[in-house]
């Protein structure tokens, strides 16, 4: 009886070993394609199920570091995204101050050329 048995446990774990491997290469594809990595795309990409993904702690806290980083890199993104969109703002600001600026000495010299010309006429 404990040969059967012993046949059981070893075509367990072979099949065990097959399937962390599938899952090692889904996560490796997924990785290298920057999809998104989570259990649900790794459970299709191994044909694995999300049951075994859930189960095996390793498998499982691997995956949850990995979602992790991608939404951590998600946050930077939008961040950097915001910190362009606020210094645009502070450019786009600076520009209008300037433009300003250059309005009003332009008419100011507009002025002076004014006066000057009707100066000169006047002699």
């Amino acid at each position: 009886m404990s040969a059967n048995i012993d046949g059981l446990i070893t075509y367990s774990k072979s099949k065990k070993d097959v399937a962390i491997t599938k899952v090692d290469e889904a996560i490796k594809g997924l990785a290298f394609e920057c999809a998104k990595i989570n259990f649900n795309t790794v459970s299709k990409r191994s044909g694995v199920s999300k049951n075994f993904l859930y189960s095996n702690e390793i498998i499982k806290s691997r995956i949850e570091t990995l979602r992790n980083k991608q939404i951590n890199h998600n946050i930077n993104q939008r961040a950097k995204f915001d910190q362009t969109a606020k210094s645009k703002d502070v450019i786009i600001a600076a520009k209008d101050k300037r433009i300003a600026k250059l309005e009003e000495e332009n008419t100011r010299l507009r002025l002076q050329i004014e006066f000057l010309q009707t100066r000169l006429y006047e002699k």
